[in-house]
C-alpha cells in the first residue's frame, strides 16, 4: 500500500494537458526485465519453505545471514534464478553441503548445479549473504529499512519493500506468481530489543555474542514483499476475536510510551474492521497465523498477519479525511485499509506487478464497506463518491507486465469508484455480497491474473462487463455518455475506448425515479418516457462517467 493518489491528490492542479501530451513512452532496462519477467530459469522451481536467519548489525547498518530455499522442480534444470540487489554480497550458496558456482546480472543471480535436478523432484539449496543494504527514505513510499530511533533514544528498524521488492534486503524467487507455502522468519538483534515479524512466535533464544534470535513461524503462503522484521524496544498486549472460524488471536506490539494510547485505539478500530471485512469478504484468511498491528516510524503496511501501523493514533489518514465528506475521519485509516489488504493482496494476490489494481482497488473499495457497516450504505456511497478528488485519470490503471511495474496510482480511487458501480449495475446487494465472498473462497492463499478476477465477476454477476473493466482499467479516459436527437428520437450513445463497449447507466427525468437503459456505440433511442436533451440526467453517485448533450 503506497498511498500514491494522496500525493496525486495534492498535485493534480500542477498537472497539464500540454504535459500529457508531451510525455515520453516509458523505457524499461534489462534489469527490469530479469526482476518481472517469469524465464524458463524462475519457472522450472516451485518454492515450498523459505528459512531466512538473518542478523541486524545496527550500530554499522549492516546485516548477514541465510535463506534456505525448498523447491519442487516443476520441469528438469540444471540452472536457475534467485534474486538479491546487487549492493548485497552473496557470499557463497550450497547445495548438499557443498559450494556451487554462480554468476550474477544487475539484480539477479544464477545458480548451475552439478547434475540435473529432475522434474517433480523436491530439492533444496543456501543462499548465504551479507552487506550494507539499502536504507528507505521516504518508506512507505519507496524500499529498504528504515533506521530510526524511539523517544527514549533506543534504536528502532523496520523493513518495507513492497514495489521494489524483497530482494532489496534478502535472497528469495521476488516474483508476485510464487508464494512460498511456508516460512521460519529467523532475526537475530542486539540484546535489548525485539523482533516482532509475520505469524506466530515460536522461539526466543539468547546468543553468545550479545544478540537475541527471534524464530517467526508462518504456517499459510506469504509474498515477499509481506515478510518484515521489525525491531524495536516493543510491548505486547493481546485481545481475542470470535470470527467466522474461530477465535482469533488479536495481538499489539507497540513502544512503552505508546501503550496507553494503544490499548484504547486499536481496539475500537480493529475489532469493528475484523466484523465489517468477514461479513464481507468472508474470514479472516490467516487464522493459524493470527492478527497483528505492530508499531512503526513510517506510516504503514500490510505485512500479512503483522500489519505495519505509524499513524500516530489518529482518526482519518494523519488526521486527514482522504474523501473530504467527514465521514474519513471517524476511524483509522491505516489499521482499516492495510488490514483490508489480508483478503486482497495476501489473500489473493496478483501474479505481476501490474495488477497490483487487485490489491489497492478492492481494498480501498473495503473503506466504503468498512462505513457502510459501520453508519449505513450512504455513507459509504459519499465517502466512495468524495474518493473522486483524487483521480487523475493520466494513465491506464493496470500495469505493463513482465517488467516489475505497477499501473496508476489511479488504482486506489479510481479502482474503488469502479467497484461501485459494477456493485450498483449488479443491482442486488447479496449477490454482490457473494461474489466478494467468492472471490476470497475460490482463490483463497493463490495468485491470480487480471482475466481470472473480472472473468470471475462477469460469470457471477450474471451481465456483460467486460468492457467496462477493460474501459475502466485499460485506458486512461472515462467513456462518455452522449445524448442527442437522430432522426426526430432522442438517443444515447457512448463513446469509448475498449472495443464494443456497453454499459447499464441510471438515467431519469429530473425530479423522477431512475430507471436502466444500456446504451452501446450506437445510437441508440432513450427508453425514458418524456426524456430530452434539456430534462435527462444520470445517477453522478454511482457512475463515473463523462457527459456530453447535444
Amino acid at each position: 500500500m503506497k498511498l500514491r493518489f494522496l500525493i496525486i491528490l495534492l498535485s493534480i492542479g500542477a498537472i497539464t494537458a500540454k504535459a500529457q501530451l508531451l510525455k515520453e513512452k516509458e523505457t524499461f532496462t534489462h534489469a527490469d526485465s530479469l526482476r518481472g519477467n517469469l524465464t524458463p530459469l524462475r519457472t522450472c522451481y516451485d518454492i515450498n519453505y523459505y528459512h531466512l536467519d538473518v542478523k541486524f548489525n545496527i550500530a554499522q547498518r549492516t546485516i548477514s545471514g541465510s535463506n534456505l530455499f525448498k523447491f519442487t522442480a516443476t520441469e528438469d534444470f540444471t540452472k536457475l534464478q534467485f534474486d538479491l540487489f546487487a549492493n548485497l554480497t552473496v557470499d557463497r550458496v550450497t547445495y548438499k553441503g557443498k559450494p556451487v558456482p554462480f554468476k550474477r546480472d544487475a539484480n539477479a543471480v544464477f545458480v548451475t548445479f552439478p547434475k540435473t535436478i529432475a522434474k517433480g523432484s523436491k530439492d533444496q539449496f543456501t543462499v548465504f549473504y551479507s552487506g550494507k543494504p539499502t536504507v528507505a527514505l521516504n518508506a512507505p513510499w519507496d524500499g529498504g529499512l528504515v533506521f530510526k530511533k524511539d523517544s527514549l533514544g533506543k534504536p528502532w528498524v523496520v523493513t518495507a519493500c513492497e514495489g521494489v521488492g524483497a530482494s532489496i534486503w534478502w535472497p528469495d524467487k521476488d516474483h508476485l506468481s510464487d508464494e512460498v507455502d511456508s516460512m521460519l522468519i529467523s532475526i537475530s538483534v542486539p540484546k535489548g530489543l525485539k523482533d516482532v515479524s509475520n505469524g506466530r512466535l515460536r522461539k526466543v533464544t539468547p546468543l553468545t555474542d550479545g544478540y537475541t534470535r527471534f524464530d517467526w513461524f508462518v504456517a499459510n503462503p506469504i509474498n515477499n514483499y509481506d515478510v518484515v522484521a521489525n525491531i524495536g524496544d516493543y510491548v505486547h498486549f493481546g485481545d481475542t476475536y470470535m470470527g467466522e472460524k474461530g477465535k482469533l488471536t488479536m495481538d499489539y506490539w507497540v513502544l512503552p510510551a505508546s501503550l496507553a494510547k494503544a490499548k484504547e485505539h486499536f481496539g475500537i478500530n480493529a475489532r469493528p474492521m475484523l466484523k465489517a471485512f468477514e461479513h464481507w469478504f468472508g474470514p479472516y484468511p490467516f487464522y493459524e497465523d493470527g492478527y497483528k498491528l505492530v508499531e512503526t516510524p513510517h506510516l504503514g503496511m500490510e505485512h500479512q498477519s503483522a500489519t505495519a501501523y505509524g499513524n500516530h493514533f489518529l482518526n482519518g489518514y494523519l488526521g486527514y479525511d482522504m474523501s473530504g465528506t467527514g465521514w474519513g475521519k471517524k476511524w483509522d485509516y491505516i489499521i482499516i485499509h492495510e488490514s483490508g489488504h489480508e483478503w486482497f493482496g495476501n489473500n489473493i494476490t496478483g501474479k505481476d506487478l501490474g495488477d497490483m489494481w487487485i490489491h489497492e482497488s478492492f481494498t480501498c473499495y473495503s473503506e466504503s464497506l468498512f462505513i457502510e457497516d459501520n453508519w449505513g450504505k450512504a455513507a459509504g456511497q459519499e465517502y466512495n463518491f468524495g474518493l473522486r478528488s483524487g483521480i487523475s485519470n493520466d494513465s491506464p490503471v493496470v500495469g505493463p507486465y513482465n517488467v516489475n511495474k505497477e499501473g496508476s496510482g489511479d488504482m486506489y480511487p479510481k479502482g474503488a469508484v469502479v467497484l461501485n458501480m459494477i456493485r450498483t449495475i449488479i443491482n442486488d446487494d447479496e449477490k454482490w455480497r457473494d461474489i466478494l465472498r467468492g472471490l476470497n473462497k475460490t482463490f483463497y492463499h493463490q495468485t491470480v491474473t487480471y482475466n481470472q478476477v473480472v472473468n470471475y465477476i462477469n460469470e457471477k454477476s450474471g451481465k456483460n462487463l467486460l468492457s467496462v473493466f477493460d474501459q475502466y482499467l485499460h485506458y486512461k479516459d472515462l467513456p462518455i455518455l452522449e445524448f442527442t436527437t437522430v432522426r426526430g428520437k432522442f438517443c444515447s450513445r457512448w463513446i469509448a475506448n475498449a472495443k464494443d463497449f456497453t454499459m447499464p447507466v441510471l438515467v431519469r427525468v429530473k425530479g423522477g425515479e431512475y430507471k436502466f437503459i444500456t446504451p452501446t456505440t450506437r445510437f441508440t433511442p432513450v427508453d425514458v418516457e418524456g426524456a430530452n436533451k434539456d430534462n435527462i440526467e444520470f445517477d453522478k453517485m454511482n457512475f463515473y462517467v463523462g457527459e456530453l448533450i447535444d
